[in-house]
């Protein structure tokens, strides 16, 4: 019944996303800003619908009021498509640092474009922080939202990824809060194959982080915070239900009480067998 809810979900999903660029996106051509954003958060939160009643997973947002009123810097955490399609729902029209190839996508490029999010070419080195800086300019001068996923790529629960450097080059140059987020959303969402699992996704909000930090101070900041509320989400999940997949580096991040970084990662899903993350999960059962 699982692999059944978790089909007709991606169906239903990646279904009406095609349908939505189909019919709206003309429409986003000809009408305002105001009237593309409407939409597009609509999708969002049809989105979410969809997980809570097709696959029977709930949504639980923490702090969301500590996002300041213009713009700042949301350096979420990124697991899976999922804070994508949510924070384009809970936030007011944010713009994305994307890699570029993501705008070269027939239909959805064309939809990212005119909703001004910020695309980066990481084949051209030189060229990559100026062109992300200039519309992370252009985004703050319209009172928007940034965010980014500070260590430039998706990351499994339980993982810990370094923040890159342009995180801090945003803030320095924009002097705006950064607001760190946390989540455990891709315990729940499958990064490339497995089953979509019931449960409750929780997405939270820290406390922003104010201006003027230096950058050794500020990426340390950032990294000790997310993390830290990261593991509690992770925990959390797997405290609520016995059920759920846990994979090598789940049960010993569980296990010994802190998530893992990325240069251990490998070497712990090379060390820890099948049996051990059994093992771990039948511990806390």
């Amino acid at each position: 019944m699982k692999a059944i809810r978790s089909s007709l979900f991606a169906v239903l999903l990646y279904g009406s996303l095609a349908l939505f660029l189909i019919v709206f996106l003309p429409l986003f051509l000809v009408f305002d800003d105001d009237f593309a954003w409407r939409k597009t958060r609509a999708w969002g939160r049809l989105g979410m619908w969809l997980q809570r009643v097709v696959v029977g997973t709930d949504v639980v947002v923490e702090g969301i009021e500590k996002v300041p009123p213009g713009a700042s810097i949301v350096a979420s955490k990124h697991e899976s498509f999922w804070e994508t399609m949510a924070l384009t729902a809970l936030l007011d029209r944010p713009a994305f640092i994307l890699k570029k190839e993501l705008t070269q996508i027939p239909l959805f490029g064309t939809y990212l474009r005119r909703l001004g999010m910020i695309p980066v070419d990481r084949t051209r080195r030189g060229a990559t922080m100026a062109s992300m800086m200039e519309g992370a300019r252009k985004a703050a001068a319209q009172g928007r939202p940034i965010v980014i996923f500070p260590e430039g790529t998706r990351t499994q629960p339980g993982e810990v990824g370094e923040p890159r450097p342009g995180v801090y080059m945003i803030y320095a140059e924009l002097g705006v809060p950064i607001v760190p987020v946390a989540l455990n959303s891709g315990t729940f969402w499958p990064k490339r194959h497995g089953l979509y699992q019931p449960g409750t996704i929780r997405v939270r909000f820290l406390p922003p982080v104010e201006p003027g930090l230096d950058r050794p101070t500020l990426l340390s900041r950032v990294r000790t915070e997310m993390e830290g509320a990261c593991f509690e989400l992770l925990k959390a999940a797997h405290d609520e239900r016995a059920d759920l997949p846990v994979s090598p580096l789940v049960a010993t991040a569980l296990a010994e009480g802190r998530v893992q970084s990325r240069a251990t990662t490998s070497a712990s899903q090379r060390s820890e067998s099948p049996s051990a993350a059994i093992s771990a999960k039948e511990e806390r059962t």
